[in-house]
């Protein structure tokens, strides 16, 4: 554990945008995962499932979780279940 005040606030707001961006990143993944799932089944929702996960990358592509080319290197794959 850090000694110094700047290092012990450093460490707690690393902690805070730890657990928030782990929290994005899972959002992210489960719209992603249903919209799979619902492209799968044939459901009627796919089409808002879709739209709902290529926001969910832009999003996280935005905010620096994930790079922008692997945001639309997944839309694109994403694109082809809808074919």
């Amino acid at each position: 554990m850090p000694q110094i005040k700047s290092a012990i606030k450093r460490v707690k707001t690393q902690n805070e945008r730890g657990e928030r961006n782990s929290a994005q990143l899972s959002k992210m993944r489960t719209a992603v995962k249903k919209y799979k799932q619902a492209a799968a089944a044939g459901a009627d929702n796919a089409s808002e499932l879709h739209v709902a996960a290529v926001s969910a990358l832009d999003k996280a592509a935005a905010k620096g979780l994930i790079h922008k080319n692997k945001a639309n290197r997944d839309k694109a794959r994403l694109a082809k279940l809808a074919k």
